[in-house]
């Protein structure tokens, strides 16, 4: 009889790629060094630190838009179907004998599906890793972009100079703390600063929430409003346009075959998904909630520019900078999670044919400079990290979480898709569409009509 120590196993020995170069696969071990498997723990905080990233920021934004009784109903929402797209997307990588998203379209639609996927890891990828670059900027070099300058930590301790400048700031963050941490190459070395990253995210809510609470007892703010304001046709667009704020907040879908091939034992991967996203979810809804009723209808794109300014407490100061910093510190240690990733998709799409990428430290190193390149200057010309949000979030990134795994349900090229499945299938595609559609429409429309006002 076989042992479930056997089938495990043999299970994990029927994941391995027939194709080494398959994007997103944990790298071969050396013979020095021994590897028995990611846990649980260092999984789910590595999963949940791909979810919470710069999102968080923008989600109280979300709520200024939505209300706070729609916006937590569409944060719950968009987490139901994140689950239901990474299960359907595990199922037909099992079938598939596939052990990446990359591996799994390629068996679905071929060499043109593997590409469009890897295509859109790379404009999903690029784009949150240079929001966090903009809001490290925000955070301590300061913000114009809402047209009011707000003061960063740096700035508001030591006045306007050369070296606190948003350029100069970056710069030093990129050379001493981004490029040791992508210089890693096994996702699972980061469990650590995954899990103090999620600390990081707890920190800034424990603040947010203590201040919120403090100012509503003592009467100095008051409950906003729980539904949107629908005045027009006009406003009615406007509300699709969180919709791509909502799915980058969730997008996790390019890091979970990575977790999975990490893992000591393959059947934990659900487990880790669901914790992750109940994680994720309850952290977001309380952020949503308490920065939103903090700042009101003054919420920014970006809430932690919000902190610059006396919160009318005792300490405002100080409780306004550990968040800042805590949260800042908290996307430095997100970022090579989300550049993990988006270095072998590229490698993988520009050399199909070559030896892995971590056995050739030369085009490693050279992928991983141009690459951190690439991001330092969009983060230094791109204004807000709203218009990222919607660019990427519109695009690419509903495509990943949500359209690509659909549309392998639909394909059903194994025979293995129930009729709940492609009901809920037509339905993800064609809610993603539609919204999307809509919200490029509207933002587009508002950029315009910024544009050319002043001209009028």
């Amino acid at each position: 009889m076989t042992t479930d120590k056997e089938k495990t196993e043999s299970f994990r020995e029927s994941k391995q790629p027939n194709n080494e170069k398959s994007p997103l696969l944990p790298n071969q071990q050396g013979p020095d060094e021994e590897f028995n498997g990611a846990s649980f723990t260092g999984a789910v905080f590595n999963l949940s630190t791909t979810i919470i990233g710069a999102g968080i920021m923008a989600l109280p934004a979300t709520m200024k838009v939505l209300g706070l009784g729609v916006g937590i109903a569409m944060i719950v929402f968009v987490a139901v179907l994140t689950e239901a797209s990474v299960e359907i997307l595990l199922r037909f990588s099992r079938v598939a004998n596939a052990t990446s998203y990359g591996g799994v379209m390629g068996v679905a639609f071929g060499k043109v599906g593997r590409a469009l996927f890897q295509l859109c890891i790379l404009v999903n990828n690029l784009g949150t890793l240079i929001v966090y670059m903009i809001i490290l900027g925000d955070v301590l070099s300061g913000t114009a972009s809402s047209g009011v300058h707000h003061t960063g930590v740096l700035e508001g301790w030591f006045g306007e100079n050369w070296w606190n400048g948003r350029h100069f700031v970056l710069l030093v963050i990129t050379i001493f703390v981004f490029a040791p941490l992508v210089s890693l190459k096994r996702i699972d070395s980061l469990r650590y600063t995954s899990a103090l990253a999620v600390a990081l995210a707890l920190v800034f809510l424990v603040i947010t929430a203590g201040i919120t609470v403090v100012k509503l007892f003592n009467g100095s703010i008051a409950m906003p409003r729980f539904l949107p304001k629908v005045t027009d046709i006009a406003s009615v667009w406007n509300l699709f346009t969180v919709v791509p704020v909502l799915v980058t907040a969730f997008i996790c879908h390019f890091n979970v075959h990575t977790i999975d091939n990490e893992l000591g034992n393959s059947y934990m991967i659900q487990p880790v998904v669901r914790t992750s996203l109940a994680l994720c979810s309850s952290v977001y809804i309380l952020t949503s909630f308490f920065g939103f009723v903090l700042f009101g209808d003054s919420t920014l794109d970006d809430v932690l520019a919000n902190f610059d300014t006396d919160l009318g407490i005792p300490y405002s100061s100080l409780l306004s900078d550990v968040v800042r910093i805590s949260y800042a510190l908290h996307l430095m240690l997100v970022f090579p999670i989300i550049f993990h990733p988006l270095r072998i998709n590229l490698d993988d799409l520009l050399f199909p044919s070559s030896r892995p990428l971590d056995s050739d430290n030369r085009r490693f190193a050279l992928t991983t400079i141009g690459l951190i390149c690439i991001i330092f200057l969009g983060a230094n010309f791109i204004p807000s990290i709203w218009d990222v949000f919607q660019f990427s979030g519109a695009t690419a990134t509903v495509c990943i979480g949500f359209i690509f795994p659909a549309a392998m349900v639909l394909r059903d090229g194994h025979g293995i898709a129930t009729t709940k499945d492609k009901i809920l299938s037509v339905f993800m595609i064609g809610l993603a569409v539609f919204s999307n559609l809509i919200a490029i429409y509207s933002d587009a429309t508002a950029l315009l009509e910024k544009n050319v006002s002043p001209h009028a």
